[in-house]
């Protein structure tokens, strides 16, 4: 049977207990609680909270708990603080909040029982934060002007150059936050708007002083230390919430004029150039201002890096960054006469941009961006069609600007792009002695003019090769030339992309002629009704030799889109293999040459499939690189090694990392430790 323990008796065990634990906090002679004192304490309670009504007392120990807490601060705590100033009153607040802490937790511990059962079902406050609200009430809103005022003289006191005590600092801030159950109002509210206001104060002060002993850039040379030191007071004592509110007017500035760029995203051409403008105006304020010694370079590259790998209405920023050379590089978006070739790459100008930007700007503007090589990428694709469609406005303006890339990203980005402009200057050498080849043997000449561009395969993107049954007139064409390619010195194999050409086609339309600037494969299609008036689609597939994709492709173009030189029969939007179609004799257009072009396809995901399948063997070589260096190395090193090889290039998943490494194994490049799995070796 459950002892009935006397009231009185009960609360006076629980006040000799409560007395010797503030004797021991306080440091007077007092020996430590033993199991059984802990013991006893927790069964008085007990048995006082768990006796059945009317003998419950569960409010009035509740009650007491508050009452005891209240005691300790009023009695010890309070007195104590009120005979410290500054840094004494901040470190006895520390002393005292530490052991505050310790009695509401051995208290907690002796009122468990009304902490656990009583207090849920009377949805009262937990005694934890009981004791939270104590001290707040009690020391807290006491206090907190004059710790407050202490914290801020002592900051301010090491701005000037003395040494403090900075874990004190930490410790009394970390109170601010403690005290709001770990969220940050009472720190943002009671300190950290008073200590903001003031820091603005004490710089303002600075400044004024410093602007007069210093000169421009040591001013912000000055300026830039005491930026640091700010950040570096946020790790050693202040809240993390406090360091964007501290830095200085650089940082901010640059944030603003980032968001005004953000917002022009619906513009892509708008965005590019507010981008560009706005690292250099601030590279300019950096180089020219500072002696190329600025302190603003790092606040600038963590802003723009964050910034130029975003992305912008479903494009990424390297997208955006490759658009904007090629429309500057092509004809039309630049002057492209070879005296204006420097002019070309140093400064564009054309309405769609409107003002002047610079290319060499763009490039240093891809310093920023982490995928590197998808720029190359996009870049060079777009080079591609450049160059073999006659769009670039000069070889020298291309040059130029690879050679930027090249500085920026070195050769194994640029490499492939400089071979595509060297064969281009090759192969208009190759046409003409080509011509010269046709006029010195007239019996070889097909009749028809052509112009053909030899290419070298490792240079370029990878093109399909289609087979084409090539009219008679282009096949002569063809032969001529493999004719006069025997005869040269090179013994390359030539593989025809004729997916790639393009052909001018004199065609009639009653009494008049309209030349048609076509593709290869149109050209082939079209030719086919010189001979008939009517075909069938099972016809012109079968004679032209293309698969069905490419021949609806070219049908639609022919029939179903803006010139209609094909009549079909239906007459519907779309191809099928019944259909039939004739020439339209009756086409009328007012222009004497019109360019009939296949539809455009989005070689974007071509793009990112080619470069995620690069990066595949970029990190197999970097892996077997790191491995003939170490032979044995931990998986983790590894890692890290792997990132650092390439980061000049693109900035590697360490899950794609961890696949190739997986790849390697299963091909016998290495091996794991049998005692540790972590650990690789390199099979030689």
């Amino acid at each position: 049977m459950r002892k009935i323990v006397d009231l009185e008796e009960g609360l006076e065990l629980v006040q000799k207990g409560i007395t010797k634990l503030t004797n021991i906090l306080e440091g007077r002679a007092e020996p430590s609680f033993i199991t059984d004192e802990c013991m006893m304490l927790y069964t008085t309670i007990f048995n006082i909270a768990s006796r059945n009504y009317p003998h419950d007392h569960s409010q009035l120990l509740y009650d007491k708990y508050r009452e005891l807490l209240e005691e300790y601060l009023t009695s010890e705590a309070l007195p104590a603080l009120s005979e410290k100033y500054d840094e004494f009153m901040l470190l006895e607040l520390v002393h005292r909040w530490k052991n505050y802490k310790v009695m509401v937790r051995w208290l907690t511990h002796f009122f468990f029982y009304i902490n656990r059962y009583y207090i849920p079902r009377r949805s009262l406050t937990p005694l934890a934060e009981v004791g939270l609200n104590c001290f707040r009430q009690l020391v807290y809103q006491v206090l907190k002007d004059k710790v407050r005022d202490a914290v801020i003289s002592l900051i301010n006191r090491e701005r000037d150059g003395e040494q403090v005590d900075k874990t004190l600092l930490k410790n009394v801030l970390n109170i601010f936050v403690e005290i709001g159950s770990g969220k940050t109002h009472y720190y943002e509210t009671d300190f950290e708007a008073h200590m903001l206001r003031e820091t603005s104060t004490y710089y303002s002060q600075k400044a004024s002083i410093w602007i007069v002993e210093y000169s421009c850039p040591d001013y912000m040379f000055k300026a830039e230390e005491c930026l640091k030191r700010e950040k570096d007071r946020v790790l050693h004592y202040l809240h993390e919430i406090s360091k964007p509110k501290l830095l200085q007017h650089v940082t901010a500035e640059l944030t603003v004029l980032m968001k005004q760029a953000e917002d022009a995203a619906s513009n892509k051409k708008v965005l590019v150039r507010s981008v560009i403008e706005l690292n250099a105006k601030y590279l300019a304020v950096s180089n020219d201002c500072f002696q190329n010694k600025s302190p603003l370079r790092k606040p600038l590259k963590e802003v723009f890096e964050v910034f130029c790998n975003k992305g912008f209405s479903g494009n990424s920023c390297v997208e955006l960054l490759a658009t904007f050379c090629d429309h500057t590089l092509k004809k039309g978006g630049t002057k492209n006469s070879s005296e204006a070739v420097e002019e070309t790459i140093e400064k564009t100008k054309d309405s769609s941009y409107g003002d002047i930007t610079t290319l060499s700007q763009t490039v240093k503007l891809l310093a920023y961006i982490n995928d590197k090589d998808l720029f190359a990428e996009f870049h060079r694709k777009k080079l591609a069609r450049r160059l073999l469609f006659d769009r670039s406005a000069h070889d020298d303006s291309e040059r130029s600007m690879l050679k930027k890339l090249n500085q920026q990203f070195g050769w194994q980005v640029t490499w492939k792009m400089e071979g595509m402009v060297t064969d281009m200057t090759l192969a208009r050498e190759i046409q003409s002695s080509f011509q010269e080849y046709l006029k010195s043997n007239r019996q070889e000449n097909p009749g028809t003019d052509l112009s053909v561009t030899v290419l070298t395969t490792r240079f370029w993107p990878g093109y399909k090769s289609h087979d084409l049954n090539l009219p008679s007139e282009l096949i002569k064409c063809v032969q001529a030339f493999k004719i006069f390619y025997e005869t040269t010195s090179s013994r390359r194999k030539l593989t025809w992309l004729y997916s790639l050409g393009s052909c001018i086609i004199n065609a009639k339309f009653g009494e008049r002629t309209i030349e048609l600037i076509v593709t290869t494969h149109h050209a082939a299609v079209l030719m086919l009704f010189n001979s008939a008036d009517r075909l069938g689609y099972s016809e012109i597939k079968s004679q032209v030799g293309l698969t069905d994709d490419e021949v609806t492709i070219l049908l639609h173009s022919l029939s179903c889109a803006r010139y209609k030189i094909l009549n079909k029969e239906p007459n519907s939007q779309t191809i099928s293999r019944t259909d039939y179609f004739e020439f339209n004799s009756e086409f009328t257009e007012e222009m004497k040459r019109i360019k009939i072009s296949r539809p455009r396809v989005d070689e974007r995901n071509k793009v990112i499939q080619d470069v995620d399948k690069d990066r595949e063997y970029a990190i197999d070589a970097a892996i077997v690189r790191i491995m003939k260096n170490r032979n044995v190395i931990v998986y983790q090193q590894l890692v890290v090694e792997c990132m650092e090889h390439l980061k000049h290039v693109f900035k590697p998943d360490i899950k794609a990392i961890k696949k190739r490494i997986e790849a390697l194994i299963t091909r016998e490049y290495l091996e794991r430790d049998q005692m540790n799995p972590s650990i690789f070796r390199y099979v030689a």
